[in-house]
């Protein structure tokens, strides 16, 4: 004898006709059955309005799953304009199906309305905005950070600064050069052609040296720190918020101002205006080496001729950008470090803002700088 659990489940019309106004439920409506009752449903041919009476004598077994699937069924029947009546049900089951339609649940919330230009104009200003509040927020707090260790020394990590320095200052070394030298070595070569022209070869010395030493060894060096330093404290300090570490740092009193951003500011100050003048000595040298090869300029002129070029105002232009650049890109490092919201894919994305924003902001500043000096004819 078969049980009731195992009746097969079934939807039956009461005829051919396109519109089906009565329907015959059969069977076992149970979870288990419930994927072979939903393409019974689909194939009924029900009509776009009017009554529909559901015969449901024929149902051996109801759990939750098949009322609510009945219940569903009804509800999608008034929506398209029908009034579905359901007979024949057994008591018990009946009041289960009452039970579930007074938890009712909503078929599906509308989607909301696209918005339009001008309010995705506002968002986007209005996150901007969000955004520069919040960034100042943090340089705020940095500078007071900074003025409690200038204050009292003794709250400066000197181990944290002194590792920073390392991988932000000397494992840059090998990069920096090698790309400064290059650059060196292209705009000695962009400039030999139009010099040759006009017999003017021994100024390829003025070429490259102010164009490195003003603008290029800065920028360029604060470019390579951004891509490799910047993103590495926004990725170390999101990671670290991911695992809760920074939150188990509040916890037992240990600010994380003092202990993560203030070193990698500290160390960022001290290594940039290095690097620079590295730079500024791998350019010179790559611009030599072209300006012999392409120029016949030997290296005892290129020397005497540099002496010549460079003033002291135009090393120091150079120089005097290191450290502004050093605070931007730690400060934006570290920031969207905290703005991380848990998630790997959170790392990644403040990590690729970071250093995007760093090169931005640092070729505006550089900008700025530029009218500055213009204005005070440096």
């Amino acid at each position: 004898m078969t049980s009731e659990a195992t009746v097969p489940p079934a939807v039956v019309t009461s005829s051919e006709a396109t519109d089906a106004r009565d329907v015959r439920c059969a069977g076992a409506w149970t979870v288990r059955t419930i994927a072979d009752v939903e393409p019974h449903l689909a194939r009924v041919p029900w009509p776009a309005a009017g009554e529909v009476a559901i015969d449901a004598s024929g149902v051996s077994l109801l759990d939750t799953t098949g009322a609510w699937l009945l219940h569903r069924t009804v509800r999608e029947l008034a929506a398209r304009g029908c009034t579905a009546h359901i007979v024949g049900l057994r008591p018990e089951f009946a009041s289960l199906l009452a039970l579930i339609a007074s938890r009712e649940i909503p078929l599906a919330s509308p989607a909301p309305p696209a918005p339009g230009r001008l309010e995705r104009l506002g968002r986007h200003a209005w996150a901007v905005a969000a955004g520069s509040a919040g960034y100042l927020a943090f340089v705020g707090e940095s500078a007071i950070a900074l003025l409690r260790a200038v204050r009292h020394p003794r709250r400066l990590r000197w181990l944290p600064i002194l590792h920073n320095v390392q991988t932000a200052g000397l494992e840059a070394l090998p990069i920096t050069g090698l790309l400064s030298f290059l650059m060196g070595i292209v705009i000695a070569y962009q400039g030999a052609d139009q010099l040759q022209r006009f017999g003017a070869n021994i100024f390829v010395v003025d070429l490259v040296a102010l164009a490195m030493l003003r603008e290029l060894s800065p920028l360029l060096t604060a470019i390579i720190i951004a891509g490799r330093s910047g993103s590495a404290y926004t990725a170390q300090i999101g990671t670290m918020k991911v695992t809760e570490e920074i939150d188990a740092l509040r916890t037992i009193g240990v600010g994380a101002q003092e202990l993560l951003v203030l070193p990698k500011v500290v160390a960022l100050i001290i290594v940039m205006p290095l690097l620079t003048v590295y730079t500024d000595v791998t350019g010179v040298l790559g611009g030599m080496v072209m300006a012999r090869s392409k120029l016949d300029v030997s290296f005892d002129v290129f020397v005497d001729r540099l002496d010549e070029a460079i003033q002291v105002s135009s090393y120091w232009t150079g120089l005097a950008k290191a450290p502004v650049f050093a605070m931007i890109i730690a400060l934006v490092g570290c920031y969207r470090g905290f703005q991380v919201t848990g998630s790997a894919e959170s790392v990644g994305e403040q990590t690729t803002m970071s250093v995007v924003q760093s090169i931005f902001l640092v070729i505006v500043t550089d900008a700025i700088f530029s009218i500055v000096f213009l204005w005070l004819d440096l």
